[in-house]
């Protein structure tokens, strides 16, 4: 059955993005030494810090066509032949590998699975952790209670985890660190459980709206086209939010879902929610295009493996297209913009 309360809006198939690229958002911070500054990045306006000397190559662009298949959609089928009903994988904290001391715990007893659990237990109001991965590509994130989760994205391999306790200003002293060694089983695992960045849940409004678009679906890439529609059609870029945003800022899909407005990272939040619920591998990946930094997702098709590109369909073949600007910019200036893709730098894979 299809919910009601929200406004469901579709355009044709002709246009299928598998990229999310919304302008200004992102933060990064970085903290070197047991005493250590922390550089937070500004909001969503500019981002510091170093990526061990290149770029994340997790992912590139699929050379592979896709090839054009017709989308259902309410205008012209009822439902489809795929199967919509949600898959939410959800984390555990099992308690069988535990790291830790009396300021910090690391559950580590899922990490074949794609993912890890921290608990901060001390009284610190501002707690960093630093997540080293196998690349050297350095994470940073804001601990904020409670346990949370966090995806190993650089497959198998070892894993430096640091936890960091605010002194004063930008100064932090080590709560615990630890390198751990992870052989990832599932190499979808981190792209199909949620974690701090992509955080729903079963019975979220996320979840039963994806479930909602994926009913008329036939194939996954059907999915993708339905969800991409619909959230470039129903949510609006908030400016004010852009130039006011705080760094550590973590989207909320299921907000996103019901303010109808949001910034780059909250697209991208929402879209890779939606699709994770539905099982589709999705990265939530940020980054840089040009010089602006950026959120955007790739997503994993059966057909042709990771799509790490936005995709429009002309009738005859599949181009590159960034819907940064979809609402109001003509599809010729979106491609000039995009080119052959080499605007984009991925840096970091949530």
């Amino acid at each position: 059955m299809l919910r009601t309360g929200y406004k469901y809006k579709f355009i044709t198939a002709l246009s299928l993005a598998v990229v999310l690229s919304l302008s200004g958002c992102g933060s990064a911070a970085y903290v070197n030494g047991s005493s250590a500054n922390a550089s937070q990045a500004d909001g969503d306006r500019t981002a510091t810090g170093s990526d061990g000397g290149g770029s994340q190559a997790a992912t590139s662009a699929s050379s592979a066509p896709v090839e054009a298949q017709p989308v259902a959609t309410p205008e012209t089928s009822g439902q489809g032949t795929r199967d919509n009903t949600p898959l939410c994988l959800e984390p555990t904290q099992p308690g069988t590998d535990v790291l830790g001391n009396d300021l910090a715990q690391i559950d580590i007893s899922n990490a074949r699975d794609g993912y890890f659990s921290v608990e901060y237990l001390g009284s610190c109001d501002k707690v960093k952790m630093q997540v080293t991965c196998p690349n050297t590509v350095t994470y940073t994130y804001t601990l904020t209670g409670g346990w949370e989760v966090f995806p190993l994205t650089i497959d198998s391999g070892t894993y430096s985890i640091g936890i960091f306790e605010n002194i004063a200003g930008t100064e932090y002293s080590t709560a615990f660190r630890t390198d751990i060694d992870v052989t990832i089983e599932d190499e979808y695992g981190p792209y199909l459980y949620p974690n701090q960045y992509v955080n729903f849940k079963a019975g979220d409004p996320c979840v039963a709206m994806a479930e909602d678009l994926a009913y008329f679906a036939n194939t996954d890439l059907d999915v993708v086209t339905n969800v991409y529609n619909y959230v470039i059609q129903n949510v609006t870029y908030d400016t004010q939010l852009a130039n006011t945003v705080e760094s550590g800022y973590l989207p909320d899909p299921n907000r996103t879902l019901e303010s109808g407005t949001g910034i780059c990272l909250d697209y991208s939040c929402l879209m890779a929610s939606m699709l994770r619920s539905q099982g589709i591998p999705t990265h939530m990946e940020i980054g840089y295009a040009s010089t602006a930094y950026h959120a955007w997702i790739s997503v994993y098709l059966k057909e042709t493996g990771w799509v790490n590109g936005i995709i429009e369909f002309n009738g005859t073949s599949w181009e590159l297209m960034d819907p940064t600007f979809a609402a109001s910019s003509s599809a010729s200036e979106l491609q000039e913009f995009i080119g052959n893709g080499s605007n984009y730098d991925t840096k970091y894979i949530y």
